[in-house]
C-alpha cells in the first residue's frame, strides 16, 4: 500500500534511489561538519537546504531508505571530546526555514489550522553565532554549553568567566525571588566592529583572517583556555629553572592573550528557556522580561505582533536595516508566543512546529574571476573552487568560493577572467551566480577539468557510471586523501587527537613519517625528533633539537585516544556513509571490530541506525587489504579494538519497534523515547508495515493517519504504560484502532 504519491515500503529500491541517497547524505553531513565542528562552512543555506528537502522527499517516496544516519533523523551539531559533556536539561531542536514570503505564509496557515486561530507572533532577529546553553541553580551559574547535537553539548563553563554578558550569578532587579532552577538558550556572538577589529590585528601579526564573525565566535568560544593557561605557566616554572627560552614564553603569553581577547569580545543574547523550577512563565515574551530582569541579556528588539502582516512589516524593516545591528544576522526568527499554544503545536523529530527562520535573501555584488583550481578531498572527490579578487559583502571580505563539481562550472557559464555576481549565500558561504555577460572583452577563458590528480597524478574518473563528481581512485597513496584522512581521524568526530590538526597531518606526511593512517599509533618521540616541525632549539643545559610541547601533547593525546570507544574507531576509519549514528550502532551490537569486519551485508543492514547502503559501505571497506592493514597496525599501536561487554538488565521489549507521535503526559518525547530503548525497544521516526506499536498522544500528527492505514496497532497513554510495565501484548489490549 502506497501513501499519497509516495512507493511502498516493499516496492523494490532503484539504483538510482539509492546512489542519490547516498550522495545527499554524504553533502549534508559532510556540511554539518564544516559548519559545526571545524568552524569553517563551505556550502550556503539555500544549497543546504535544497538538499535537505530533497532528501525528505526521496525518503517519504522510498520508506526503506530511511537509517539513523541520515540527516532527516538527527540534529545537526556533534560535540567535540576536547570538551567534557554536558547533557542538556531539555533537548536543543533545529529550527525550520523559510526562504519566500509563501513558504513563511505556508507555515502560518499550518499553525492557524493547528489551533483553530492565528496567535499573537513574537519576532526577533536570528543571530548568526553559535548556540549555547545555560543552566542556572539557586541563580548560580552550573554550566555553559554549545549545543551539540541538541542533547548532549561541549562544557565551556570555564570559558564563560570571560564573557562579560554571560552572568555568573543572577540577581533581579526587581527584588522577585530567583528560580531554584533555569535553563536558558542564547547566542553567543561577535560584534561586527571587533569582527574587523580582530580580523585587522591578525593580519598585522601576520596571521590569518577569520572567514566571518561566525565562524570567531565559534572558535572563540570552543578553546582549552584552561590548558593554555596551565601550558603558560609550566613554560615560566621552566624557564626559572633555565630550560625555557624567554622567546617561546612570550610567545605562549602572546597566544594566550589573543585568546583571551576573543573571549573577552564575545557577547551573549538570550532567546529561550528550556527546564525551569520557581517561575511561573505564560508568554515567551513575557519570559524575556523574566530573564532581563534577572539580569541575562536579552534582544531589545523582539516584538509581538498580533497579526501576520505585523510579522512581515517586522520582516521588511530588518531586511532595509540589517546592517544597522551590531552584529550579523541572516534573519528573522518567528515563534508562537504564548507557551500552551506552543506545546499544542508540539515538535517534529528535528524542529518545533511553533517557530520558523525567515532566511533573508543573500547580498550580491561584482568581482572579478582570476581563476579556478581544485582540491581533492577524503574521498578523493575533486572539486573546483574559484579564485576571486578579494570583494567585501555581507560583513566580510571574500576570495574564495565552491564550484562543487565542472557540471555546476559549466551550468553557470563562468569563464577565467569574467567579471562574476556574487553573494554570500545565507550571509555564511560565498557563492558565485554568474558571470556578467556585458563586461566581456574577449581574454576570458573556459575552465577545463583536470584529467588527473594534482596532487598525485593518477587519472581521474567517477566512482560509477552517472556520478556528477570524479574523483582521484589512487586512495592508498595520494597524498591530498592521505591527508584529509589523517586530519579526520584526529577530528573532534572521531578520535579526537588534539594536537594533530592539518599543518601536523602534513607535516607528518612531508618528513616521511608515516605512510597512512595506520602509522599514527606507531610513532615514539624519536620519530619526532626526525621532522623539524615537532622540535624546538635547545634550551640551557639541553643538546640537539628538544620535542616542542604541541608535540608531547600530541603523544599524550594519541594515549587518550587509544582507549576510545569502538564507535569512535570506525569513525576513523574513513569507511564511506559511516558517521556517529551508524558507528554507534555496529558497535553496540557487534561489540568488536574483528566480528563487524566479518559481518554480512544483510547482518549489518539489520542493525538499527544503519541500513542496506551503509552496511554494503562497511563490506566493501573492509574487502580491501590495504584497508584491514591499517586495522592491524592500529591494534599494534595498542588501539582499542572491542568495548567491554555490559551487563545489561531485562529486555522485554527487544525486537520491538514503537513510533511515538504527539503529547503524552508525565513524558517529555526524549524520556518516552528512552523509557522504550532502556527495556530493548528500538523507537523509529516513521511508520511502516514494521512497526509493531504506535503511541498517540495529544494533537498527534499524519503519523497516526498512516499508521491507520498501514493496519498498523494505535495505542494511547494508558496503552504506553501498559507497554512499559508488562510488554506489548498488554498494550496491544489498549489498543484504540488495528486496521485502515
Amino acid at each position: 500500500m502506497s501513501e499519497g504519491n509516495g512507493a511502498a515500503p516493499s516496492a523494490e529500491l532503484p539504483q538510482q534511489a539509492r546512489t542519490r541517497w547516498a550522495e545527499l547524505v554524504d553533502a549534508i553531513n559532510r556540511a554539518r561538519v564544516e559548519y559545526y565542528q571545524a568552524d569553517a562552512p563551505t556550502l550556503a543555506d539555500v544549497e543546504y537546504d535544497a538538499l535537505y528537502r530533497e532528501l525528505e522527499g526521496l525518503e517519504q517516496q522510498w520508506p526503506q531508505l530511511v537509517s539513523g544516519e541520515s540527516p532527516t533523523q538527527t540534529v545537526g551539531g556533534q560535540r567535540a571530546e576536547m570538551f567534557e559533556p554536558v547533557e542538556h536539561l531539555q533537548r536543543l531542536y533545529s529550527l525550520d526555514n523559510a526562504f519566500s514570503t509563501d513558504e513563511l505564509t505556508a507555515w502560518l496557515d499550518r499553525v492557524e489550522k493547528g489551533l483553530g486561530h492565528l496567535p499573537e507572533l513574537l519576532c526577533e532577529l536570528k543571530i548568526d553565532g553559535l548556540a549555547v546553553d545555560a543552566v542556572y541553580v539557586d541563580g548560580r551559574l552550573r554550566s555553559l554549553a554549545t549545543r551539540g547535537d541538541g542533547r548532549v553539548g561541549e562544557d565551556v563553563t570555564y570559558n564563560a568567566a570571560y564573557i562579560a554578558s554571560v552572568p555568573q550569578r543572577l540577581v533581579s532587579a526587581s527584588g522577585r525571588p530567583v528560580p531554584r532552577l533555569l535553563e536558558v538558550r542564547g547566542e553567543v556572538f561577535l560584534p561586527v566592529a571587533d569582527f574587523e577589529r580582530i580580523n585587522s590585528e591578525n593580519l598585522d601579526a601576520g596571521l590569518a583572517a577569520f572567514a566571518n564573525p561566525r565562524n570567531a565566535a565559534a572558535g572563540g568560544l570552543r578553546q582549552r583556555i584552561d590548558r593554555r593557561e596551565a601550558e603558560l605557566a609550566s613554560a615560566r616554572s621552566t624557564a626559572r629553572e633555565g630550560g625555557r627560552s624567554d622567546a617561546k614564553i612570550a610567545r605562549m603569553a602572546a597566544e594566550l592573550a589573543r585568546a583571551l581577547a576573543r573571549l573577552n569580545a564575545l557577547q551573549l543574547t538570550v532567546h529561550g528557556i528550556g527546564a525551569v523550577d520557581g517561575v511561573v512563565i505564560t508568554r515567551q515574551s513575557e519570559g524575556y522580561e523574566v530573564l532581563g530582569d534577572l539580569g541575562l541579556p536579552v534582544s531589545s528588539r523582539a516584538k509581538v505582533h498580533p497579526t501576520a502582516e505585523g510579522a512581515l512589516e517586522f520582516i521588511e524593516y530588518y531586511g532595509e536595516h540589517r546592517h544597522d545591528v551590531e552584529h550579523e544576522i541572516d534573519g528573522v526568527v518567528i515563534k508562537v508566543d504564548r507557551l500552551d499554544e506552543q506545546d499544542q503545536l508540539g515538535e517534529t523529530s528535528r524542529a518545533p512546529r511553533w517557530a520558523i527562520a525567515y532566511k533573508y535573501p543573500p547580498e550580491v555584488v561584482r568581482t572579478r574571476l582570476l581563476d579556478i583550481q581544485v582540491n581533492v578531498g577524503r574521498t578523493g572527490r575533486v572539486t573546483p573552487f574559484a579564485v576571486m579578487q578579494p570583494v567585501r559583502v555581507a560583513g566580510s571580505t571574500v576570495s574564495m568560493a565552491t564550484l562543487h563539481n565542472a557540471f555546476e562550472v559549466e551550468r553557470k557559464g563562468v569563464l577565467i577572467g569574467d567579471m562574476v555576481f556574487l553573494r554570500k549565500a545565507g550571509d555564511v558561504i560565498p557563492e558565485v551566480l554568474g558571470p556578467v555577460l556585458e563586461a566581456r572583452d574577449g581574454s576570458e577563458r573556459a575552465f577545463v577539468m583536470p584529467t588527473v590528480c594534482p596532487d598525485c597524478g593518477t587519472p581521474l574518473r567517477p566512482e560509477k557510471e552517472g556520478d556528477k563528481d570524479i574523483r582521484c581512485p589512487n586512495a592508498r597513496s595520494c597524498p591530498a586523501q592521505m591527508r584529509e584522512r589523517l586530519f579526520h581521524m584526529a577530528s573532534r568526530g572521531a578520535l579526537d587527537i588534539e594536537g594533530l590538526g592539518y599543518k601536523a597531518a602534513v607535516a607528518l606526511l612531508d618528513c616521511g613519517l608515516v605512510a597512512d593512517e595506520g602509522d599514527v599509533f606507531l610513532l615514539t618521540g624519536d620519530d619526532l625528533l626526525r621532522c623539524p616541525f615537532f622540535t624546538r632549539e635547545p634550551g640551557k643545559d639541553e643538546s640537539g633539537p628538544q620535542l616542542s610541547e604541541n608535540a608531547k601533547g600530541m603523544l599524550a593525546n594519541l594515549d587518550v585516544a587509544r582507549r576510545q570507544p569502538l564507535w569512535r574507531v570506525l569513525v576513523a576509519l574513513s569507511i564511506r556513509h559511516v558517521g556517529p549514528t551508524a558507528a554507534q550502532g555496529l558497535a553496540r551490537r557487534f561489540v568488536s571490530l574483528e566480528a563487524i569486519a566479518g559481518a554480512s551485508v544483510d547482518d549489518l543492514a539489520t542493525t538499527d541506525g544503519v541500513g542496506q547502503i551503509i552496511a554494503e559501505a562497511v563490506v566493501d571497506w573492509f574487502g580491501v587489504d590495504w584497508h584491514r592493514d591499517i586495522v592491524d597496525k592500529w591494534a599494534r599501536g595498542g588501539l582499542r579494538m572491542a568495548d567491554d561487554v555490559v551487563e545489561v538488565g531485562p529486555q522485554p521489549l527487544a525486537g520491538v519497534t514503537v513510533v511515538i507521535t504527539g503529547s503524552l503526559e508525565g513524558f517529555t518525547r526524549d524520556s518516552a523515547a528512552a523509557a522504550v530503548t532502556d527495556l530493548g525497544g528500538k523507537v523509529a521516526s516513521s511508520v511502516s508495515k514494521k512497526t509493531d506499536l504506535v503511541v498517540a498522544g495529544e494533537n498527534a500528527g499524519s503519523k497516526y493517519d498512516k499508521a491507520m492505514g498501514l493496519g498498523v496497532p494505535i495505542t494511547g497513554l494508558d496503552g504506553f504504560t501498559a507497554l512499559l510495565e508488562h510488554g506489548l501484548d498488554a498494550a496491544l489490549a489498549h489498543r484504540v484502532s488495528s486496521e485502515g
